[in-house]
């Protein structure tokens, strides 16, 4: 496999990370609706902490289980970013 290979496949899964990012996204929308109507807080950090140990134990390499917590903060911060703006109309 040559580089243009590689590079192709990265193209594919970089497409395929964005539509999943976007799918969770959708559903952290829906999360952020049935919050609002149970007048329930956005940031639930136990919730996060169960998303990061469950990562992290599943996670093989070769990320560390350090990258992957802040890829998934990362990813986490712009949900909750998303369900405030979408649900209560903070910015």
């Amino acid at each position: 496999m040559g580089i243009d290979d590689i590079r192709d496949e990265i193209d594919r899964l970089d497409s395929e990370l964005l539509r999943i990012f976007n799918e969770r996204a959708s559903l952290a929308l829906k999360i952020g609706e049935i919050k609002k109507g149970l007048d329930l807080p956005v940031y639930d950090p136990s919730r996060e902490k169960r998303i990061f140990a469950r990562m992290t134990a599943e996670n093989e390499g070769p990320l560390d289980d350090q990258a992957i917590v802040r890829l998934f903060e990362r990813v986490i911060d712009e949900s909750r970013r998303l369900e405030r703006i979408m649900t209560r109309g903070e910015h």
